[in-house]
């Protein structure tokens, strides 16, 4: 707080008797005022070149004017836009020196570079702490799932099903995606991104997410562990992912920002409404989210479109031609038979494979398995009937002989035994639940023949057929017994046994 001036009187009365050979301190004890107050205006008579006695046509306003000259002050530089030289800093390859450079060729007075640094810096910190990072144009894309969900009303049942906002922004310009899925299921994650990337026209250079169990494996403060369906989106958009480190909400801060805008912006104006399908949810999304973008930011005078345009746009990615096909991964064994199991069905590997372990990549039309990152076997996929998908060449030698029978061709061997063989082996194949779980008994029973003769297990197959013993066990035992020499033996009416505890239809009556 600067001192109040001492009265010309008084002035002059410390200059008399500092010309008399007082000290400061007898000064201000005889004045009446502090002693730094006289060695003040002592320092100032002698700097304005005045002594005791001064001349007597110096007025007060005179002395004043000598003793406080007026410092005209310099006209202070004019500052940098801090909004702007905060937006070009997201720039590729900006820097602040730079941007000062430019500052001060367009103003040669201006602050210099250790002020203009300290200013910005001030500036900056009055920011939100999510605001704090700098963030390259193009070169983030941040993602998670708002906390909060939306109802959607089942219209036959009642039944209400709580959706999942998705949110995605950029980091320089915090340019905003939402989406409304039912899940947040892998295909429902992989799918938003997709969409997004279609939203932004462009692609970033990597992609900031939670540790979302749906696209992190395993969450890892050194070395997390991604999906390798979230890899394969990655790799097919040119883009890699980078998981924020687990407990570590900063890395994602931009995006937890616009989590909370869209929640405020998106969700709490929907709140009074009721939806019915998620096409209905998404429409009204898509009307809010545009509104949320054009709104103009309060700290960088601009609305998320504008920056969007200015900034991102131009240093995003092309996308790629087609847009992603969503892709499951997973690992099996093939089992003894050399197929594995997919969704209910069974598809076939090479039979040199069998009890490895192998990946499956399985989309909505095909099936693939990979063996350490070769693709040995590819399928068109099939129902989840717990059928088999089968490749002959697949087969080992000695399996291909029996992939090659059908109930037609199994039949028609069969026929040529004769009718009575054709007739068993229709009734085996017909009362499978599946003709081909009867194939290993039908190619059996006709491969009797050579070995008993024609004759022979024509009269095996009516036995077999007589006693219903419908299968191949039962024809072989009535060879090798020679029951086939015999007819069977008609049941007789009545009890076959007699005997005084047997009582007899007639004790019901």
């Amino acid at each position: 707080m600067a001192r109040e001036r001492l009265p010309m009187r008084k002035i002059r009365d410390v200059l008399r008797l500092n010309a008399e050979g007082l000290s400061n301190r007898k000064i201000a004890v005889s004045v009446g005022v502090g002693r730094t107050s006289v060695g003040e205006t002592v320092r100032r008579a002698q700097q304005a070149g005045l002594n005791w006695p001064l001349p007597s046509d110096l007025s007060d306003e005179a002395l004043q004017r000598r003793l406080f000259p007026v410092v005209v002050k310099a006209k202070k530089p004019s500052l940098p836009d801090w909004a702007c030289i905060h937006r070009e800093l997201r720039r590729p390859g900006v820097t602040l020196l730079l941007l000062w450079e430019e500052y001060r060729t367009a103003h040669p007075d201006g602050l210099g570079r250790t002020q203009f640094y300290q200013l910005y810096r001030q500036w900056k910190g009055k920011l939100s702490p999510t605001m704090r990072q700098t963030h390259t144009a193009g070169e983030k894309m941040f993602v998670d799932y708002a906390g909060q969900t939306i109802p959607i009303i089942n219209g036959l049942t009642g039944e209400v099903h709580e959706a999942q906002l998705f949110v995605a922004c950029l980091g320089a310009s915090s340019y905003t995606y939402a989406e409304a899925t039912m899940t947040q299921s892998l295909s429902d994650w992989t799918g938003s991104h997709g969409r997004a990337f279609a939203f932004f026209a462009g692609v970033t250079d990597l992609v900031v997410c939670d540790n979302l169990k749906s696209g992190i494996t395993k969450a890892c403060f050194h070395e997390p562990a991604i999906n390798r369906t979230y890899c394969d989106l990655a790799r097919h958009y040119g883009t890699v992912v980078v998981p924020a480190r687990p407990k570590k909400p900063r890395d994602k801060a931009k995006v937890e920002t616009s989590v909370l805008v869209a929640e405020r912006w998106i969700l709490a104006a929907l709140r009074n409404r009721q939806f019915f399908s998620l096409t209905d949810v998404n429409a009204a999304v898509r009307e809010l989210l545009e509104k949320l973008n054009n709104r103009v930011t309060r700290h960088l005078g601009g609305s998320r479109r504008e920056l969007f345009e200015d900034l991102d746009r131009p240093a995003l990615k092309a996308l790629p031609q087609d847009p992603y096909e969503y892709a499951a991964w997973k690992e099996c064994r093939a089992g003894l038979d050399y197929h594995v199991e997919v969704d209910k069905h069974y598809y076939s590997v090479p039979h040199t494979l069998l009890r490895k372990k192998l990946w499956v990549r399985s989309t909505e039309r095909t099936v693939e398995i990979f063996d350490r990152g070769n693709r040995v076997a590819s399928h068109l996929r099939g129902p989840g009937n717990r059928r088999h998908t089968t490749v002959l060449e697949h087969m080992p030698a000695n399996h291909r002989h029996y992939a090659e029978w059908t109930p037609e061709s199994i039949k028609r061997q069969a026929g040529k035994v004769g009718p009575t063989t054709q007739a068993l082996v229709e009734i085996i194949l017909r009362e499978k639940p599946h003709p081909v779980q009867g194939f290993r008994a039908c190619i059996g029973i006709v491969k009797l023949a050579p070995q008993h003769g024609a004759q022979r297990l024509e009269a095996a197959c009516g036995r077999a057929i007589d006693i219903g013993a419908h299968s191949y066990t039962s024809v072989n035992s009535i060879l090798k017994n020679n029951l086939d020499r015999k007819r069977p033996e008609k049941a007789t009416d009545g009890p076959p046994i007699l005997h005084q505890n047997i009582r007899g239809s007639g004790y019901f009556h």
